[in-house]
């Protein structure tokens, strides 16, 4: 007998499990689990974003909800403002009518795309966002925004919702996912999940007239100071197991926050012939779809969420 498709309504927010974590804490009843998060809304920025890869931009921009808190702890996190489940952070909690009351006037001034950054948590919330926006024409094009911490078997619950995939993949190395974002378990993960995004996907991305992006899947890596062979175990897993002609971004952005201080590596920043020993790997591999960065890229990509739009 097949198993029960996930829950994705509110409803599901009474036994927690959407996310690997599965901690089946009763959120609506007031106790949270890992990622400490409710049953509300609770975001850190509604803003148009420009600093995406260029088929999610356009030239309106991409409409992203950040959600608040998260299923894995980065120590490195750039988001780290709104990302911690421990102690104070920038949040507001919105009810979907707030939410929509945001989006909206976006989509009305011609953003096409709505972007869902660190969902994997908050399912119930996107979906009913998804629900009240999938009827204005022209439709949005929604894109799942994710750390690759998902669960396969709730992406499956998401075909024919999600029109853009835009997963991260961290982590080949397992002790090193463990160290810096509390998940062992990580790698295997993470594989299934974008196994996953694959089989709904495939390597082609559909772009409209104006070159924007419409459906497909988009990779990201960052590349961390003084872990290139981690970054050469993500690229080969991509290539090998799923295909080199995958969409893929090889992030050179990365910037030390506080947390990271006392870190002898990942207090300082990406070295040039760091990331270009990962760009030659990726050439070796045979990728020939995507976008790179020229390191260092930091100060575009330094977002504080204590402004009404955090990047700009």
């Amino acid at each position: 007998m097949p198993a029960a498709e996930p829950d994705l309504s509110p409803q599901a927010l009474r036994d927690c499990d959407l996310c690997p974590r599965r901690c089946h804490a009763d959120r609506a009843g007031g106790r949270t689990g890992y990622c400490r998060s409710g049953t509300d809304f609770g975001v850190g920025s509604i803003c148009i974003h420009r600093g995406e890869e260029p088929v999610l931009v356009g030239d309106r921009g991409i409409c992203n909800i950040f959600f608040t808190r998260c299923n894995l702890q980065c120590r490195y996190c750039q988001n780290y403002q709104i990302s911690r489940n421990a102690g104070a952070i920038e949040e507001e909690s919105l009810d979907l009518a707030g939410v929509l009351a945001r989006v909206e006037p976006l989509l009305d001034a011609g953003v096409r795309r709505v972007g869902f950054v660190s969902p994997s948590h908050v399912l119930p919330q996107m979906m009913q966002i998804i629900r009240a926006l999938e009827t204005r024409r022209p439709r949005p094009v929604f894109v799942y925004n994710s750390n690759g911490y998902d669960r396969a078997d709730v992406l499956r619950a998401l075909e024919g919702a999600m029109d853009v995939y835009l997963p991260d993949l961290k982590y080949s190395d397992g002790a090193l996912a463990a160290r810096l974002s509390g998940a062992p378990d990580y790698p295997e993960i993470a594989a299934a999940a974008l196994r996953e995004m694959f089989r709904q996907k495939g390597s082609r991305i559909s772009l409209d007239a104006a070159g924007g992006i419409e459906s497909g899947l988009i990779i990201r890596h960052l590349v961390l100071p003084g872990q290139v062979e981690n970054s050469l175990g993500c690229l080969r897993f991509i290539a090998e197991e799923l295909s080199p002609g995958v969409h893929l971004s090889l992030l050179a952005q990365y910037r030390p926050v506080p947390d990271v201080a006392d870190d002898p590596t990942l207090c300082r920043p990406l070295r040039r012939e760091e990331y270009e020993a990962v760009l030659a790997e990726m050439d070796r591999l045979g990728f020939y779809r995507g976008w790179t960065q020229e390191p260092p890229s930091v100060e575009f990509y330094s977002p504080d969420f204590r402004r009404e739009h955090p990047f700009e």
